[in-house]
C-alpha cells in the first residue's frame, strides 16, 4: 500500500474535479464537492493532515492509487 502524499488542500480540489466531482458551495473557506450520492468538504487553504486526507478519500470513494493516478 502506498503511503500518503502530502497534499495541499488546492491540490486536492483540483484531483477531485479532475475525478468528476463539482463544485456545490463554498462556506468561507472551505469548499463543498459533491458526485452522485458521495459528498466531501476540502478547506483549501492548507496542507491536509493525514487523518483530513484519509476522511477525504473515504469520504468521496476514492483509493490512494486512484488519488495519486489524480495529482
Amino acid at each position: 500500500m502506498p503511503k500518503l502524499p502530502v497534499v495541499s488542500g488546492r491540490q486536492m480540489v483540483a484531483a477531485l474535479k479532475r475525478a468528476g466531482f463539482e463544485q456545490v458551495r463554498q462556506r468561507g473557506s472551505h469548499v463543498s464537492l459533491q458526485k452522485g450520492s458521495y459528498r466531501t468538504i476540502v478547506p483549501p487553504h492548507s496542507d491536509l493532515s493525514p487523518g483530513a486526507l484519509l476522511a477525504i478519500l473515504k469520504q468521496s470513494g476514492l483509493t490512494r492509487d486512484g488519488l495519486l493516478k489524480l495529482l
